[in-house]
Protein backbone atom coordinates (compact mmCIF):
# COMPACT_ATOMS: atom_id res chain seq x y z
CA UNK A 1 0.00 0.00 0.00
CA UNK A 2 1.28 3.45 -0.95
CA UNK A 3 0.71 5.38 2.27
CA UNK A 4 1.57 8.77 0.80
CA UNK A 5 -1.11 8.23 -1.83
CA UNK A 6 -3.57 7.28 0.92
CA UNK A 7 -2.61 10.42 2.86
CA UNK A 8 -3.31 12.50 -0.25
CA UNK A 9 -6.76 10.93 -0.54
CA UNK A 10 -7.49 11.66 3.12
CA UNK A 11 -6.39 15.30 2.86
CA UNK A 12 -8.37 15.83 -0.34
CA UNK A 13 -11.46 14.30 1.27
CA UNK A 14 -11.13 16.41 4.43
CA UNK A 15 -10.76 19.69 2.53
CA UNK A 16 -13.61 18.84 0.15
CA UNK A 17 -15.83 17.79 3.03
CA UNK A 18 -14.92 20.95 4.92
CA UNK A 19 -16.09 23.08 2.01
CA UNK A 20 -19.48 21.39 2.16
CA UNK A 21 -19.68 22.14 5.87
CA UNK A 22 -18.89 25.81 5.29
CA UNK A 23 -21.74 26.12 2.78
CA UNK A 24 -24.11 25.19 5.61
CA UNK A 25 -22.20 27.02 8.34
CA UNK A 26 -22.47 30.31 6.47
CA UNK A 27 -26.22 29.90 5.94
CA UNK A 28 -29.32 29.31 8.04
CA UNK A 29 -29.48 25.62 8.87
CA UNK A 30 -32.00 23.26 10.41
CA UNK A 31 -30.85 21.19 13.39
CA UNK A 32 -32.09 17.69 14.01
CA UNK A 33 -31.16 15.28 16.80
CA UNK A 34 -29.66 11.82 16.92
CA UNK A 35 -31.03 9.13 19.18
CA UNK A 36 -28.58 10.18 21.89
CA UNK A 37 -29.94 13.74 21.60
CA UNK A 38 -26.69 15.20 20.30
CA UNK A 39 -27.34 17.77 17.56
CA UNK A 40 -27.09 16.64 13.99
CA UNK A 41 -27.00 19.02 11.05
CA UNK A 42 -27.24 18.75 7.33
CA UNK A 43 -23.51 19.48 7.32
CA UNK A 44 -22.72 16.07 8.86
CA UNK A 45 -24.45 14.25 6.05
CA UNK A 46 -23.17 16.44 3.22
CA UNK A 47 -19.58 16.13 4.45
CA UNK A 48 -19.91 12.36 4.87
CA UNK A 49 -21.19 11.95 1.32
CA UNK A 50 -18.27 13.90 -0.18
CA UNK A 51 -15.67 12.04 1.91
CA UNK A 52 -17.19 8.67 1.09
CA UNK A 53 -17.21 9.41 -2.64
CA UNK A 54 -13.48 10.29 -2.61
CA UNK A 55 -12.31 7.48 -0.32
CA UNK A 56 -14.27 4.77 -2.15
CA UNK A 57 -11.64 5.15 -4.89
CA UNK A 58 -9.09 3.56 -2.52
CA UNK A 59 -11.10 0.30 -2.25
CA UNK A 60 -10.57 0.35 1.51
CA UNK A 61 -13.58 -0.21 3.83
CA UNK A 62 -14.99 2.84 5.55
CA UNK A 63 -16.53 3.29 8.99
CA UNK A 64 -18.09 6.67 9.68
CA UNK A 65 -20.14 8.18 12.46
CA UNK A 66 -22.66 9.20 9.81
CA UNK A 67 -22.43 5.97 7.82
CA UNK A 68 -24.33 2.76 8.22
CA UNK A 69 -23.82 0.54 11.21
CA UNK A 70 -21.44 -2.26 10.25
CA UNK A 71 -21.45 -5.40 12.37
CA UNK A 72 -18.33 -6.46 14.25
CA UNK A 73 -18.56 -9.84 12.50
CA UNK A 74 -17.95 -8.05 9.21
CA UNK A 75 -15.37 -5.47 10.26
CA UNK A 76 -13.25 -7.67 12.57
CA UNK A 77 -11.55 -9.15 9.48
CA UNK A 78 -10.57 -5.73 8.12
CA UNK A 79 -6.80 -5.28 7.97
CA UNK A 80 -7.09 -1.63 6.92
CA UNK A 81 -10.08 0.69 7.08
CA UNK A 82 -10.94 4.38 7.08
CA UNK A 83 -12.41 5.73 10.32
CA UNK A 84 -14.19 9.05 9.90
CA UNK A 85 -16.02 11.72 11.83
CA UNK A 86 -17.32 14.13 9.19
CA UNK A 87 -18.10 16.84 11.74
CA UNK A 88 -16.43 16.50 15.12
CA UNK A 89 -17.69 19.15 17.50
CA UNK A 90 -21.31 19.50 16.46
CA UNK A 91 -22.03 21.60 19.56
CA UNK A 92 -19.23 23.96 18.52
CA UNK A 93 -20.75 24.13 15.05
CA UNK A 94 -24.11 25.16 16.48
CA UNK A 95 -22.49 27.68 18.84
CA UNK A 96 -20.72 29.20 15.81
CA UNK A 97 -17.34 29.31 17.58
CA UNK A 98 -15.45 27.63 14.72
CA UNK A 99 -13.95 24.87 16.89
CA UNK A 100 -15.14 21.89 14.87
CA UNK A 101 -13.14 19.60 12.63
CA UNK A 102 -13.25 16.98 9.90
CA UNK A 103 -11.48 13.83 11.13
CA UNK A 104 -10.14 11.06 8.87
CA UNK A 105 -7.89 8.21 9.99
CA UNK A 106 -6.55 5.09 8.30
CA UNK A 107 -6.40 2.20 10.77
CA UNK A 108 -4.19 -0.88 10.49
CA UNK A 109 -4.48 -3.68 13.05
CA UNK A 110 -6.16 -1.37 15.56
CA UNK A 111 -3.59 1.43 15.23
CA UNK A 112 -4.01 4.71 13.31
CA UNK A 113 -1.26 4.94 10.68
CA UNK A 114 -2.61 8.08 8.97
CA UNK A 115 -4.53 10.95 10.51
CA UNK A 116 -6.00 14.14 9.09
CA UNK A 117 -7.77 16.82 11.12
CA UNK A 118 -9.08 19.76 9.10
CA UNK A 119 -10.54 22.94 10.60
CA UNK A 120 -12.93 24.35 7.96
CA UNK A 121 -13.36 27.83 9.48
CA UNK A 122 -9.62 28.62 9.79
CA UNK A 123 -8.40 26.28 7.00
CA UNK A 124 -5.85 24.84 9.44
CA UNK A 125 -4.79 21.35 8.45
CA UNK A 126 -3.14 18.79 10.72
CA UNK A 127 -1.88 15.61 9.09
CA UNK A 128 0.28 12.68 10.10
CA UNK A 129 1.65 9.44 8.73
CA UNK A 130 3.72 6.79 10.45
CA UNK A 131 6.59 7.19 7.96
CA UNK A 132 6.90 10.99 7.96
CA UNK A 133 5.64 12.30 11.31
CA UNK A 134 3.06 15.00 12.06
CA UNK A 135 2.58 18.40 10.43
CA UNK A 136 0.43 21.51 10.57
CA UNK A 137 -0.40 23.74 7.62
CA UNK A 138 -1.84 27.23 7.99
CA UNK A 139 -2.13 27.70 4.23
CA UNK A 140 -5.46 27.69 2.48
CA UNK A 141 -4.87 24.73 0.17
CA UNK A 142 -7.56 23.53 -2.19
CA UNK A 143 -8.20 19.88 -2.92
CA UNK A 144 -5.85 19.91 -5.95
CA UNK A 145 -2.63 20.12 -3.91
CA UNK A 146 0.77 18.49 -4.34
CA UNK A 147 1.60 16.46 -1.23
CA UNK A 148 5.36 17.05 -1.33
CA UNK A 149 4.81 20.80 -1.61
CA UNK A 150 2.28 20.69 1.23
CA UNK A 151 4.73 18.83 3.47
CA UNK A 152 7.58 21.25 2.69
CA UNK A 153 5.30 24.25 3.36
CA UNK A 154 4.03 22.86 6.67
CA UNK A 155 5.34 23.02 10.23
CA UNK A 156 6.72 19.79 11.69
CA UNK A 157 5.14 18.96 15.03
CA UNK A 158 5.71 19.47 17.86
CA UNK A 159 6.51 23.18 17.64
CA UNK A 160 8.67 24.05 20.63
CA UNK A 161 7.02 26.57 22.92
CA UNK A 162 8.57 28.35 25.88
CA UNK A 163 6.00 28.08 28.64
CA UNK A 164 6.31 28.73 32.35
CA UNK A 165 3.05 27.05 33.27
CA UNK A 166 1.85 23.47 33.08
CA UNK A 167 -1.02 23.56 30.58
CA UNK A 168 -4.05 21.27 30.71
CA UNK A 169 -6.50 21.27 27.83
CA UNK A 170 -10.07 20.07 28.28
CA UNK A 171 -13.38 19.87 26.54
CA UNK A 172 -15.37 23.03 26.02
CA UNK A 173 -18.66 21.09 26.15
CA UNK A 174 -17.91 18.00 28.25
CA UNK A 175 -16.01 18.52 31.55
CA UNK A 176 -16.60 15.60 33.93
CA UNK A 177 -16.20 15.60 37.71
CA UNK A 178 -13.29 13.16 37.34
CA UNK A 179 -11.52 15.58 34.99
CA UNK A 180 -11.99 18.37 37.51
CA UNK A 181 -10.44 16.17 40.22
CA UNK A 182 -7.47 15.42 37.95
CA UNK A 183 -6.96 19.15 37.39
CA UNK A 184 -6.90 19.70 41.15
CA UNK A 185 -4.22 16.99 41.46
CA UNK A 186 -2.10 18.67 38.79
CA UNK A 187 -2.41 22.00 40.60
CA UNK A 188 -0.97 20.39 43.73
CA UNK A 189 1.82 18.78 41.71
CA UNK A 190 2.80 21.67 39.44
CA UNK A 191 1.64 24.72 41.35
CA UNK A 192 1.03 27.04 38.44
CA UNK A 193 -1.46 25.38 36.09
CA UNK A 194 -3.20 26.92 33.09
CA UNK A 195 -6.46 25.38 31.89
CA UNK A 196 -7.54 25.80 28.29
CA UNK A 197 -10.82 24.70 26.74
CA UNK A 198 -11.18 23.65 23.12
CA UNK A 199 -13.77 21.80 21.10
CA UNK A 200 -13.44 18.66 18.97
CA UNK A 201 -10.06 17.10 18.05
CA UNK A 202 -8.35 20.45 18.51
CA UNK A 203 -7.60 19.36 22.09
CA UNK A 204 -5.41 16.46 20.95
CA UNK A 205 -3.83 18.63 18.27
CA UNK A 206 -2.84 21.16 20.95
CA UNK A 207 -0.77 18.43 22.63
CA UNK A 208 0.84 17.55 19.29
CA UNK A 209 1.66 21.21 18.67
CA UNK A 210 3.26 21.62 22.08
CA UNK A 211 0.69 24.18 23.20
CA UNK A 212 -0.51 21.98 26.08
CA UNK A 213 1.06 19.30 28.28
CA UNK A 214 -1.83 16.97 28.93
CA UNK A 215 -5.40 16.26 27.86
CA UNK A 216 -7.35 14.05 30.27
CA UNK A 217 -10.57 12.70 28.80
CA UNK A 218 -12.46 11.04 31.62
CA UNK A 219 -15.77 11.05 29.80
CA UNK A 220 -17.32 9.07 26.92
CA UNK A 221 -16.00 9.32 23.36
CA UNK A 222 -16.34 7.10 20.31
CA UNK A 223 -13.53 5.69 18.20
CA UNK A 224 -14.18 8.11 15.31
CA UNK A 225 -13.85 11.05 17.72
CA UNK A 226 -10.21 10.29 18.49
CA UNK A 227 -8.53 8.20 15.76
CA UNK A 228 -7.34 11.05 13.52
CA UNK A 229 -6.12 13.17 16.43
CA UNK A 230 -4.50 10.07 17.93
CA UNK A 231 -2.34 9.74 14.80
CA UNK A 232 -1.39 13.45 14.93
CA UNK A 233 -0.29 13.09 18.57
CA UNK A 234 1.36 9.69 18.14
CA UNK A 235 3.59 10.67 15.23
CA UNK A 236 4.52 13.92 16.94
CA UNK A 237 5.94 11.80 19.76
CA UNK A 238 3.07 11.78 22.28
CA UNK A 239 0.96 9.00 23.78
CA UNK A 240 -2.78 8.34 23.83
CA UNK A 241 -3.17 5.99 26.78
CA UNK A 242 -6.06 4.18 28.40
CA UNK A 243 -6.81 5.58 31.83
CA UNK A 244 -6.62 2.33 33.83
CA UNK A 245 -4.05 0.24 31.96
CA UNK A 246 -1.85 2.99 30.46
CA UNK A 247 -1.81 0.93 27.26
CA UNK A 248 -2.33 2.65 23.92
CA UNK A 249 -5.94 3.21 22.88
CA UNK A 250 -6.92 0.68 20.20
CA UNK A 251 -9.49 0.75 17.39
CA UNK A 252 -12.00 -1.58 15.72
CA UNK A 253 -13.15 -3.05 19.00
CA UNK A 254 -16.47 -4.87 19.25
CA UNK A 255 -17.77 -1.92 21.26
CA UNK A 256 -16.80 1.32 19.49
CA UNK A 257 -16.96 3.31 22.74
CA UNK A 258 -13.48 4.44 23.82
CA UNK A 259 -12.18 3.85 27.33
CA UNK A 260 -11.30 6.93 29.34
CA UNK A 261 -7.90 8.12 28.18
CA UNK A 262 -5.16 10.68 28.60
CA UNK A 263 -2.98 12.33 25.94
CA UNK A 264 0.48 13.40 27.07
Amino acid sequence: MNLKKMLSYAIKASISGGKEIMKIYDSDYQISHKLDNSPLTVADKKCHEVIEEILLETNIPLLSEEGQDISYEKRKSWLHYWLIDPLDGTKEFIKKNGEFTVNIALIKDGVPIIGVVYVPVSCELFFAMSEIGSFKSNSNYNSNFDLDNLISDSLKLPISKDRNKFVIVGSRSHMSKETELYIEEMKKLHGSVEILSRGSSLKICMIAEGKADVYPRYAPTMEWDTAAGHAIAKYAGFDVLQFKTEKEVKYNKKNLLNPWFIVK
